[in-house]
């Protein structure tokens, strides 16, 4: 291998250096002296030379879950004729766990098991398991599953809230099938929130980014800190190229235990509501609404009436800073530290009106959430028998009826009220589950009935 100089380098330095005249001594006796900052202290704990004795006890923790889907195929669908050419296969998953409590209790991500036919569960002794799903919170994409059996290693949940960048972090899972393996970084950042990976359902984001490798198959499984505490679940990664280039995201584990817990007691997640519409704080709002230019917080612009907000007597104009003491920099993050409340408890909410801090408490209420979203802003419903007269729709027309799209909707230009999704990718459009799952981002090729017309509409889903 020949080494090359940069051309032009060692020519530059050799010319700087025979114009520059050297100082004389009375220069020298008046620089000023560079004020430096050094720690010459040795790094505490000395040398560390390995990560053994915390790795292993986590990786017992961690597990492999393989999903199993029947794939119904319908080639050559005519909405009109009824005639179905096809049949059906089996579509394999596989994914990452954690064992959460020794009596079987395992977190993942929604997207490991959502739509799965079968579910099993491979543990670090090889025993094979078969899993049940107890509850999914698509819009955390998070998943709770149990297995029968006792005795289990469940790993240590740390406080993710005192996760700090530049913390060492352990990514644990099974990329790829090859086996479980363990991969090394630290924390990235934290609270990335406007990433849009769960935008299709309108979610909520908070997630740590990290730079240890994370790949397909990981999903689900643990992020750990240098003491073998789960601080996060590995959920996506950020890659042109769908392989590990150092941008992976984890849902915090203060996040995902909330959601747990909810789904295991309750069957269904419950958030809490407080009935506001915001606009972040920029240094410019700040100064028009007269605020220090360096506040951080939101500022209300709308009051729901009869909401929580509007009985604790939240104005219009206050700029919130925090809420039980959690700072709150964006509206995403004033969303998801509300959601993450159970309805009927009390917060304090640390705020500034008219000039002057002051501290109101809020009973939240609880969240309803749309069960009719299809995609973000639009809403959608099984075609009726009744909504067909209403609409004059041809009896053999069969699918989803779009109802509302909401004027800020990423699809607002691409379908409409009254509009019938009859096939996605030439599959019928079914109930919304069905649709949900298929409407999955990307690129997607729906069969639309509207004003009398089919038509096959390109439609990427973001």
């Amino acid at each position: 291998m020949k080494i090359r100089l940069l051309p032009g380098l060692f020519a530059l330095t050799l010319t700087v250096a025979s114009f520059a005249s050297p100082l004389l001594a009375e220069e020298k006796d008046s620089l000023k002296k560079p004020d430096l900052k050094i720690d010459a202290a040795p790094l505490n704990g000395g040398v560390v030379t390995s990560y053994a004795d915390v790795v292993e006890p986590a990786q017992k923790s961690v597990v492999s879950v393989y999903s199993k889907r029947i794939v119904r195929e319908r080639v050559g669908f005519d909405p009109f004729t009824g005639r179905v050419v096809g049949g059906e296969h089996e579509e394999d998953g596989l994914g990452s766990g954690v064992i959460v409590s020794s009596d079987g209790y395992i977190l993942t991500n929604n997207h490991v098991v959502e739509g799965a036919d079968e579910l099993k569960v491979s543990l670090s002794d090889d025993r094979e398991l078969v899993a049940k799903v107890i509850g999914t919170d698509p819009k955390t994409d998070i998943a709770v599953i149990k297995i029968d059996t006792k005795n289990l290693p469940a790993i240590t949940l740390a406080d993710s809230d005192k996760t700090r960048v530049g913390d060492i972090v352990f990514a644990l899972g099974n990329p790829l099938g090859v086996g479980q393996t363990v991969t090394m970084g630290i924390v990235s950042a934290k609270g990335r929130t406007q990433l849009g990976l769960l935008d299709q359902v309108g979610g909520y984001e908070s997630f740590i980014q990290t730079d240890a490798s994370i790949n397909m198959g990981n999903s689900g499984g643990a992020l750990i800190d240098a003491k073998g505490r789960l601080v996060g679940i590995n959920s996506a990664i950020l890659s042109p190229s769908k392989g590990n280039i150092g941008i992976g995201f984890a849902v915090p584990v203060n996040l995902a235990a909330s959601i747990m817990r909810s789904l295991i007691e309750t069957g269904t997640v419950a958030r809490g509501f407080l009935g506001v519409s915001t606009d972040t704080i920029t240094s410019e709002l700040a100064e028009q609404m007269g605020l220090p230019k360096e506040t951080k917080g939101v500022l209300l612009s709308d009051i729901s009436p009869d909401s929580p907000a509007a009985k604790a007597g939240l104005k219009r104009n206050d700029a919130i800073l925090s809420i039980d003491g959690r700072a709150v920099t964006s509206r995403e993050e004033l969303r998801l530290i509300v959601a993450q409340n159970l309805p009927g408890s009390k917060v304090k909410l640390r705020l500034v009106r008219d000039g002057k801090e002051r501290t109101v408490e809020v009973v939240l209420g609880k969240l309803v959430e749309n069960p009719n979203e299809l995609l973000a802003g639009v809403q959608a419903e099984p075609l009726t028998e009744e909504s067909r007269r209403q609409l004059d729709i041809d009896k053999r027309v069969t699918g989803l009826l779009v109802t509302k799209v909401a004027d800020d909707s990423p699809y607002h230009d691409r379908l409409a009220p009254n509009a019938v999704i009859v096939e996605i990718d030439r599959e019928p459009a079914g109930d919304l589950r069905t649709a949900k799952a298929a409407l999955q981002p990307g690129r997607h090729l729906l069969l639309i009935y509207f004003r009398g017309q089919l038509r096959y509409l390109t439609f990427l889903v973001k």
